[in-house]
C-alpha cells in the first residue's frame, strides 16, 4: 500500500523559509515522479513543482520559480520542497503526490498523480 506523509508546514513570516517533506512507503520514490500542490481557500488545487523519475527533470510553476525548490533523499525515501522568500499568496495546503515512472517531463496536472499525502498547511502572515 502506497502511503505518502507530508511535514513541515507552518505558521512563517512574509520573506521567511520552510522545508516540506514528503515521506514515502509502499513505493521507490527516485524509481516515481514527484508532484507538489497546493490549495488556497476557494482556489482549485494547483501544480507547484514536479521532478520527474530519478530527478531526470524538474518543473517550477512562475510564482515559485527562484524561489522553491524540489529535492530528493533517497535513501530516506523522501522528497523536499524548500521554499525560501515565502509570499502572503503562497498561504495554502501543500500536497505531495506520485504516479509512478515517468521518463520525460513529469506531468504538472493533478489529474496525471494516483497517490496523495493528506496535506499539510504553510500559512504566511505577519
Amino acid at each position: 500500500q502506497v502511503q505518502l506523509v507530508e511535514t513541515g508546514g507552518g505558521l512563517v513570516q512574509p520573506g521567511g523559509s520552510l522545508r516540506l517533506a514528503c515521506a514515502a512507503s509502499g513505493l521507490t520514490l527516485d524509481l516515481s515522479a514527484i508532484g507538489w500542490f497546493r490549495q488556497a481557500p476557494g482556489k482549485e488545487r494547483e501544480g507547484v513543482s514536479c521532478s520527474s523519475s530519478r530527478g531526470g527533470g524538474t518543473f517550477y510553476e512562475d510564482s515559485v520559480k527562484g524561489r522553491f525548490t524540489i529535492s530528493r533523499d533517497n535513501a530516506k525515501n523522501t522528497v523536499y520542497l524548500q521554499m525560501n522568500s515565502l509570499k502572503v499568496e503562497d498561504t495554502a495546503v501543500y500536497y505531495c503526490a506520485t504516479r509512478g515512472w515517468v521518463g520525460g517531463m513529469c506531468p504538472i496536472s493533478a489529474a496525471a498523480y494516483y497517490f496523495w499525502g493528506q496535506g499539510t498547511q504553510v500559512t504566511v502572515s505577519s
